[in-house]
């Protein structure tokens, strides 16, 4: 099949994530090469959403249902938490979000055995077990194809600020990398990462997709791994630029936060330019590296502008339209975090700063995902 699936219209605003989760040996706080055995366990227990294995054998990945709100997400994954924390209890390991594990070997991760995985694994070679990081999704619904397209490109100019609020990867194979988000350049490596053609129209879009499956270079929407792409059979936009959160709490706020802000940029519809790419790159990397600290350029106004000030801006621009989606309380924790300067990074460098052990710093993210300490 080399024709683009047709434009499943959703719901405006719903909003559904994923996350991408650690399996954690809780002896020596490395990876747990357990994902098999964890999903055999779950299989016996009903919940809702979806847990699924991913690429290599230390990773799950728990999908949430369609939601309209805010408090059903949150209330959804907190349930959903708390099945996996009592399946990874009787299981032995411990579980804990984060971008990256401190101090994993790629070398000595294992491919989960599925035919995706193998010929993913076949075509990108190391590079494969490389991806043994761990992201968060979010999904929000548009209701035609031209909305989800236009809201794809309007959305290029806050990736910084996702990038920064989301941070959780200072550390990787066992140094400080000097990124707050050092996932980043593992993704940047594949091909088929960045960002999708500047393309304005669904019929230009899916003559797009098709010179690439006719060209051999894709075989589905699933072998782009841009930042942001629209999803065509799920009728929802997905954002891909976000680290996993170290709790499910500021995964759901994030996810609230890109809901208010497609909801902002679909009401308003400010004109796009192209010229949002011109710095693009630029601001992804500093917003990798500096997080919450980076200056951001705004291409269109031609001006620099402390990134945390930028998000605070978007917060309040964002307000009114977060009371009519009940969601002021994530509104709230994002304008919080940028005010403070204080991602998930920081947290983890401080961890790191008082317990002085890379091990300890895992079994910290453990006991937060847990809720056993703040």
């Amino acid at each position: 099949m080399n024709t683009l699936p047709s434009f499943k219209a959703s719901k405006p605003l719903t909003l559904g994530i994923e996350l991408e989760l650690q399996l954690v040996d809780l002896h020596r706080f490395n990876l747990a090469m357990e994902a098999e055995d964890f999903l055999r366990r779950l299989s016996h227990i009903p919940h809702s959403g979806e847990i699924k294995p991913e690429i290599t054998q230390s990773m799950i990945e728990i999908n949430s249902s369609i939601h309209s709100s805010y408090s059903t997400l949150l209330d959804e994954m907190n349930t959903l938490k708390k099945i996996i924390v009592e399946t990874a209890d009787q299981a032995h390991i411990g579980i804990c979000g984060g971008g990256t594990h401190p101090f994993q070997q790629w070398k000595k991760q294992r491919i989960f055995q599925t035919e995706r995985f193998a010929s993913f694994s076949e075509q990108y070679g190391y590079m494969a077990k490389q991806f043994t990081v761990f992201g968060q999704h979010i999904h929000i619904g548009c209701t035609n194809s031209h909305d989800a397209l236009y809201a794809c490109h309007a959305m290029a100019r806050y990736i910084p600020q996702f990038i920064a609020l989301s941070a959780a990867s200072p550390f990787h194979q066992g140094v400080d990398t000097t990124f707050d988000c050092s996932r980043l350049t593992v993704i940047s490596a594949f091909p088929l990462s960045g960002t999708p053609p500047w393309i304005l129209s669904w019929e230009k879009f899916a003559e797009y997709f098709k010179k690439m499956v006719n060209l051999g270079i894709v075989q589905s929407m699933k072998d782009f791994y841009w930042d942001i792409r629209p999803k065509p059979e799920f009728g929802t936009i997905e954002l891909r630029i976000c680290d996993t959160p170290l709790t499910i709490a500021k995964a759901v706020d994030l996810a609230a936060y890109a809901q208010t802000l497609v909801f902002w940029l679909l009401d308003k519809y400010p004109l796009l330019s192209r010229d949002i790419y011109l710095t693009y790159l630029i601001n992804r990397f500093r917003a990798a590296r500096y997080g919450l600290e980076a200056i951001f350029i705004d291409p269109i106004q031609q001006i620099e502008i402390p990134l945390a000030e930028d998000i605070l801006q978007t917060c309040e621009q964002l307000e009114p339209y977060s009371v009519i989606l009940n969601n002021q309380a994530a509104l709230k924790n994002i304008y919080q975090m940028a005010e403070k300067h204080i991602n998930d990074a920081a947290w983890l460098r401080q961890q790191y700063s008082d317990l002085q052990s890379l091990n300890d710093v895992v079994r910290s993210q453990t006991e937060l995902w847990r809720g056993d300490r703040s």
